[in-house]
């Protein structure tokens, strides 16, 4: 019987992304027993959310699937089904990863062209 774990109240599960090993140089890093863990993931399940979000109209700012980044502290890893998984609080989470706009008003390259 295969298990998932569901996670309550404000918690988020991510699956670990692997961390490109391979460097624009094209050195390929060993993996080591001292990495960090990754900060980037793509998140599996979320929890409802606290009980007084509701009453107000707070909802969770992530949903399954998105690519989301985290602090190297956040959260605590658990194993389930032999697959590692973060479990954090939605409020750890440092952004979720989206497509940029090309050329967009208010992207760092728009910025830095306008100023030459």
């Amino acid at each position: 019987m295969r298990q998932q774990l569901r996670p309550l109240f404000d918690q988020v599960v991510i699956k670990e992304l692997d961390p490109d090993r391979v460097r624009r140089s094209g050195l390929l890093l060993p993996p080591g027993e001292h990495q960090t863990p990754p900060q980037h993931g793509i998140v599996l399940a979320v929890g409802p959310g606290l009980d007084w979000w509701g009453s107000v109209g707070v909802k969770m700012p992530v949903v399954p699937g998105d690519h989301v980044v985290f602090p190297a502290a956040a959260g605590v890893w658990v194993e389930v089904e032999e697959e590692r998984l973060l479990v954090c609080r939605v409020g750890q989470l440092l952004g979720v990863l989206e497509e940029a706009a090309e050329r967009g008003a208010g992207t760092l390259r728009a910025l830095e062209e306008e100023d030459s």
